[in-house]
């Protein structure tokens, strides 16, 4: 039985295959990219992996558990947390309360009662201080200190990149998927990026699978790489041995990949 395995996953939009036939797994503890033009199928494949949408054939399955017909929110308590290619957060909210909702699969009190809309003494303050001090921890983690009771809608773009981290985080995940975590970020945010994918894998023990169209992080932070085009996988391996593949190249229409 393997970590995380795809097999044999179809999924459709009318007569397009989106996903067409992609099997591929993923080790414990590893850093996993998955590349390709655009419309390939990324997106998708990270939407039916935590349960946006459903596959018409195959099987995912993490810890030999099949995902298919799981919620999202299953998916989520089980161990696997996502970013998105266009940040989704709460812009009125502070970058604490944006993480803590991430803590909602832990709570026994409503999340909205756990943020303190409750009463001081009532069982959902007591459950507050337990989750803040996680909140708390994923903060120093990412050094957002500063910016804790800060509005997100006047944050930098950057740092709104890392609430969104944090707040996946907070879910305290197995797998993190991570969506072109380098979109919109200057090439010194992208630098910070590829430090926290790897202190997440190693102070933390998360498994890290992303898509990303930068190829120097790619090249940088991969263990494997996964490519794919209209759904279907061109090549699996090392990032020297993808990254040159002959098919990866074409796929890209000559785009630089050194």
């Amino acid at each position: 039985m393997g970590y995380f395995e795809v097999q044999g996953l179809c999924k459709s939009f009318g007569g397009l295959k989106a996903v067409d036939n992609l099997t591929f797994s993923v080790e414990e503890k590893e850093i996993f990219a998955i590349i390709g033009p655009n419309g390939a199928g990324k997106s998708t494949l990270f939407n039916c992996i935590n349960g946006l949408y459903k596959p018409e054939r195959g099987s995912i399955k993490f810890r030999g558990k099949e995902l298919i017909g799981m919620r999202s929110d299953q998916i989520a308590n089980y161990g696997i947390a996502r970013t998105f290619q266009n940040i989704e957060l709460f812009s009125h909210m502070t970058t604490l309360d944006n993480i803590m909702l991430g803590r909602h699969k832990a709570m026994k009190s409503s999340v909205f009662s756990v943020m303190g809309l409750s009463f001081k003494k009532s069982k959902a303050a007591k459950e507050e201080l337990v989750h803040r001090r996680k909140v708390e921890e994923i903060i120093d983690f990412l050094e957002l200190e500063s910016y804790r009771m800060q509005y997100v809608a006047n944050l930098p773009y950057g740092k709104q990149k890392l609430v969104e981290l944090g707040r996946a985080l907070a879910l305290e995940p197995d797998i993190l998927l991570l969506d072109e975590p380098a979109a919109g970020l200057t090439q010194e945010e992208k630098d910070e990026m590829i430090f926290w994918i790897r202190d997440i894998r190693k102070l933390l023990g998360i498994t890290v699978i992303f898509i990303e169209h930068n190829m120097q992080m790619v090249k940088k932070i991969s263990d494997r790489i996964l490519a794919i085009n209209f759904g279907k996988k061109l090549t699996e391996g090392l990032p020297a041995e993808v990254l040159d593949h002959p098919e990866v190249i074409r796929a890209y229409l000559g785009e630089v990949v050194d």
